[in-house]
């Protein structure tokens, strides 16, 4: 069966509807429905009821899902392992959003050079939504996020809870949300905490949804923002920003996720290797400056 009608099937489970299946592999929706009727018609059975509302999976459609999933995972594997060269046992494809590649994952990848020498490793870098659909399609094999997907055939793990600071260009900052705040959108959890500790704060004058950018704003312009103590940690041992002590902090938990049944000695050795780089991490954060 053409792995494209796999992909296909699974585009409409995850979106529900079979033009924004389109919109996400790039094709048109005739497209969609072509692969569909091909499939259905390999497979003897209706796999979607459509509606107006979109498309619902039928018990042939449901009981076919999970077939789907491991067709797909198989050929990521081996287009993968095929062309490796010979030294090379097989490919580790992590992926990351941006901001936790800053030193925890910049770190855990030479430990995995050293100690896994036979794995090859491959990065890629998105929200959490690309790289959850990346993983349950078999083209990761693990996802270190802030907001895992609770999805049927994945294995969440709590790996660390780092500190969000409120840091500031000025050392004699003491006011908490002073001119020059930068509202940064850390998620619903951090929303919620925020608004408990300033509950007299009105809406943000500068808000964004990228922590870096916050960073780059106010070491361009000046002001304050709430940072991941591990992401600002060099700039506060070298006075570029201080932290506002009379502000609290906030706990932001990170996350693994990966396949259940992934159990090779590879996988393992590699997930201890980056269960001790968080933890050195942790541990470094736990430090105070002055």
């Amino acid at each position: 069966m053409d792995i494209g009608l796999a992909r296909t099937f699974l585009a409409i489970c995850e979106t529900g509807n079979f033009v924004k299946a389109a919109d996400q592999l790039n094709v048109t929706q005739s497209t969609v429905s072509s692969r569909v009727k091909l499939l259905e018609d390999l497979l003897r059975q209706q796999l979607f009821i459509r509606t107006k509302a979109g498309a619902t999976m039928t018990i042939a459609g449901i009981q076919f899902k999970p077939y789907a999933e491991k067709m797909v995972q198989t050929w990521e594997q081996a287009r993968h392992d095929v062309g490796l060269p010979e030294h090379f046992s097989r490919v580790f494809t992590i992926g990351s959003e941006f901001v936790l590649w800053e030193r925890l994952l910049v770190n855990w990848i030479p430990w995995i050079r050293t100690s896994v020498p036979d794995l090859a490793v491959s990065a890629d870098i998105g929200a959490p939504d690309y790289l959850m659909r990346q993983l349950s399609n078999g083209m990761l094999d693990l996802v270190v996020t802030y907001t895992p997907q609770h999805r049927t055939g994945l294995v969440i793990e709590n790996l660390m809870e780092e500190s969000l600071v409120l840091v500031s260009t000025d050392p004699a900052a003491i006011e908490p949300l002073g001119a020059g705040y930068v509202y940064v959108d850390w998620g619903p959890a951090f929303k919620t905490h925020h608004m408990e500790a300033f509950p007299a704060c009105g809406p943000p004058i500068l808000s964004v949804g990228y922590g870096p950018l916050a960073l780059q704003l106010i070491l361009a312009n000046g002001g304050a923002a709430y940072l991941p103590l591990r992401l600002i940690r060099p700039l506060l041992e070298d006075r570029q920003l201080h932290l506002i002590r009379s502000a609290p902090a906030f706990p932001r938990p990170i996350f693994t996720v990966h396949l259940d049944g992934e159990d090779s000695e590879r996988f393992k050795t590699a997930m201890q290797g980056l269960r001790y780089v968080a933890s050195m991490e942790s541990e470094a954060g736990q430090g105070s400056f002055s």
